[in-house]
């Protein structure tokens, strides 16, 4: 009878240690998949290189609204812009006419922010956010403008008395086409890349 009963007891220890060490491996398989979205959510906001990293801030509008953000040098650099895509459009004195100032982007006009003072086409940016445009151009160098007025709808209220610095940047065209337009950094150049344009700003920290 004895002996009975000690097997009896032995097999429920053994039950209540098998059921035991179930929970914790559902508990742990439950916390790695949420892990895993969190993780996937948070990747398919964001772009990034070793040099810069794209955060997409609105993504529910046509030209979703983005944050590139790198360090040039001892400097941060942030760019916030309207991200327009091709869409089989004319790009280059079609839809961005030539020889008037844009925006640089979509909606609101493109702001560049910068943490310290910087050198421009050999002229000094000192710390802090401005509206950047473009001039472009059909023929030679673009001018790339750097206004005080950082808080504005595409250039509808450009104000050329405003400008900070204006410095000259060669456009390029490449084989490879960017359908979405962003701003990135290589090396020490801003780039900015829409359809088959590539244009390189060179910044000194």
């Amino acid at each position: 009878m004895k002996n009975l009963l000690a097997v009896f007891l032995l097999g429920l220890l053994t039950l209540s240690f098998s059921c035991q060490s179930g929970k914790e491996t559902e508990s742990q398989d439950t916390t790695e998949m949420e892990g895993g979205d969190m993780e996937e959510k948070s990747s398919s906001d964001m772009a990034s290189s070793e040099a810069y990293t794209i955060t997409v801030l609105k993504s529910d509008i046509p030209s979703p609204r983005k944050e590139m953000k790198a360090s040039i040098g001892d400097a941060t650099i942030t760019v916030n812009y309207g991200s327009p895509s091709v869409k089989g459009r004319n790009l280059w004195g079609g839809l961005v006419p030539y020889d008037q100032v844009w925006r640089a982007g979509a909606n609101e006009a493109t702001t560049f922010e910068v943490s310290k003072d910087v050198t421009i086409g050999g002229q000094t940016l000192a710390a802090g956010k401005y509206g950047f445009f473009l001039y472009p151009k059909e023929d030679g160098e673009w001018e790339v403008i750097f206004n005080e007025v950082s808080d504005q709808w595409g250039a509808y209220d450009y104000d050329k008395s405003k400008d900070v610095i204006r410095v000259m940047a060669s456009p390029a065209m490449v084989n490879d086409s960017s359908e979405t337009m962003d701003f990135m950094v290589e090396g020490n150049n801003l780039v900015l890349r829409w359809g088959k344009l590539k244009l390189p700003v060179a910044i000194t920290a």
